[in-house]
């Protein structure tokens, strides 16, 4: 975002005793020498990944526009040392701040807000900001962005949305410097023979566990499709820092690539403004963009995604909510010679012995700190439960990352596990879009999900909550409201006079005034994130540890009688 302030160049880059900037060979410039150009501010450091990344980048850009013979920039160190900042500056074909002068460089961060790095500031010909996020716009539009104007910027985006209404397979892959793709052998393939394919764009990093695991499986796609004779090909565009790690990626694969670290990886990031990886854009004959991630199609249905046209997926989505509805727990817990899950010692429990039963899928690992906190809530519930019904189960399924852990973390478990290292667990991931953890799973007993979100509902109400139906979630939404009965909606307490607070129900929370957890019901400041249990929040003034009439108060919650 541009600033309305105006920057004197000398009074910007100037200190007492000072009145140049210098060049990594040791020349002095004059910093009047800047007055009536476009300076950039490069606020970078050599300890710093991203600048690596982006200052040679940059350093392209440069060396075309400073031939223009009105654009400049000033790099502002943040090093740590002056032999880093020497060895990183000599990189480097624009000014300095000498390294020196730390106050200059701290001063230059404090006015322009700096909060990360790499970050460039371009400043018109009259000391008035045009962007700071100069950053961005150098690594999307190159030399184009000159000369950084709001006006540029728009044309840009025009353009770009022209170019999208008439993409084609070669605007999408060709450069200025390029019209070919890669093999994984090295022989150049030029763009103009995938002209009338289906082209699967694949954005991943080599090494990242779900690109690995996904790439598995798009390989074994590709080949059935091949072998069927499908008119489809996958150009990988690898966002890998190392060369060693895009060849290694393209080794895997039987397909095509970008070559690595080619300047038009970015410029499709942007242009397709991908937000995950692993992504697959489908391209169709005609250039378009078909589908814009058909990850989840190819994990669920491989090869039979194909062609990825709008009438495939209406298909695919009618077999997938049969899946559903025909979804037994042997369906999901059962793959070829795996067809247990373990307990103690490792010994095998037959899924077959766990058929009718109600089931949790508890999705965790010993690494993180909020599956280690609810644990103990599980294990209350479970227990609770299973007093009521031995036709009960938990199944842990681990995402820990060694056999050790694993085994530490199953020995304090009262239930059942997959194996370590199971393969069932990423086919189990996908069916249920696990994308944190602890998750719980809830299965009723002819297998069918009853809910994905049963964590939530454990805390809330712990093993209340059995068997986690929607009929039984309506049974506790009202009891609750008939708790609430004759509180007030709002009110004000001597621990938080600023703001009313207001009856809310809360999954969990800690009470501000007794520091104990809560689950239900509280009264809440959203603002200040501020909350009380009922109890506390409705006792007189002076019964600070009295408990109110007509409550009781039962381990971590005050519930009314």
């Amino acid at each position: 975002m541009a600033s309305d302030a105006v920057h004197d160049i000398n009074s910007l880059f100037s200190s007492d005793g000072r009145d140049f900037l210098i060049r990594n060979n040791g020349d002095q410039v004059k910093i009047s020498s800047l007055i009536g150009k476009i300076v950039g501010l490069y606020f970078s450091a050599s300890w710093c990944p991203p600048c690596h990344r982006f200052t040679p980048i940059f350093a392209g850009v440069y060396e075309e526009l400073v031939s223009k013979g009105d654009f400049e920039v000033v790099f502002v160190s943040s090093d740590n040392d002056e032999e880093s900042f020497k060895d990183y500056f000599s990189k480097m074909p624009w000014l300095s701040i000498p390294f020196s002068d730390s106050e200059t460089n701290q001063r230059l961060n404090e006015l322009f807000k700096v909060r990360g790095i790499p970050h460039l500031v371009v400043l018109d010909a009259n000391g008035k900001v045009l962007t700071n996020d100069g950053v961005r716009l150098v690594s999307e539009y190159g030399v184009n962005a000159y000369p950084f104007t709001s006006e540029q910027i728009k044309l840009l985006k025009e353009k770009e949305e022209e170019a999208k209404r008439n993409q084609t397979i070669s605007s999408i892959l060709v450069s200025n410097s390029r019209n070919y793709v890669i093999s994984n052998d090295g022989t150049q393939i030029p763009v103009s023979e995938l002209e009338g394919k289906v082209i699967g764009l694949y954005f991943s990093v080599y090494g990242h566990e779900p690109c690995d695991d996904f790439t598995s499986i798009l390989v074994d796609a590709y080949k059935k499709l091949k072998e069927k004779g499908n008119n489809f090909e996958i150009v990988l565009i690898s966002l890998d820092d190392e060369a060693d790690d895009f060849n290694e990626a393209l080794k895997a694969m039987p397909c095509l690539a970008l070559p690595f670290q080619d300047e038009k990886c970015k410029k499709l990031i942007r242009y397709f403004e991908l937000s995950d990886i692993p992504t697959l854009i489908i391209i169709g004959q005609d250039g378009k963009t078909l589908h814009p991630n058909a990850v989840e199609l190819i994990e669920e249905h491989g090869s039979d995604a194909y062609p990825f046209t709008p009438e495939k997926i209406e298909k695919l989505v009618e077999i997938q909510k049969a899946k559903l509805e025909s979804q037994t727990l042997e369906s999901l817990l059962v793959s070829g010679n795996q067809d247990y899950v373990i307990g103690k010692n490792g010994k095998k429990i037959p899924v077959s012995e766990l058929v009718g039963k109600n089931i949790l899928l508890y999705f965790s690992a010993h690494w993180c700190p909020p599956c280690r906190a609810f644990l103990p809530k599980l294990i209350e519930a479970y227990n609770e439960i299973k007093q009521k019904d031995k036709e009960f189960e938990v199944i842990f399924i681990s995402s820990d990352s060694d056999q050790d852990s694993f085994e530490e973390f199953f020995s304090g478990m009262p239930w059942l596990a997959l194996p370590f290292g199971d393969e069932r667990k990423k086919f189990l991931n996908r069916r249920f879009k696990i994308e944190g953890i602890p998750t719980l799973v809830a299965l009723n007993r002819s297998g069918r999900t009853v809910s994905t979100d049963a964590r939530k509902l454990i805390t809330s109400h712990g093993a209340d909550a059995y068997p986690f139906t929607e009929e039984r979630l309506k049974q506790l939404e009202e009891q609750l409201e008939e708790e609430a009965k004759g509180w007030p909606e709002k009110l004000k307490h001597e621990l938080h006079e600023e703001h009313e607070l207001v009856r809310t129900h809360q999954a969990e929370y800690s009470c501000d005034a007794c520091d104990e957890m809560g689950y239900g019901w509280s009264f809440y400041c959203e603002e200040c994130d501020f909350s009380l249990h009922p109890n506390c929040a409705m006792k007189n003034d002076g019964e600070a540890e009295e408990q109110k009439e007509g409550w009781i108060c039962e381990g971590d919650v005050c519930r009314r009688v």
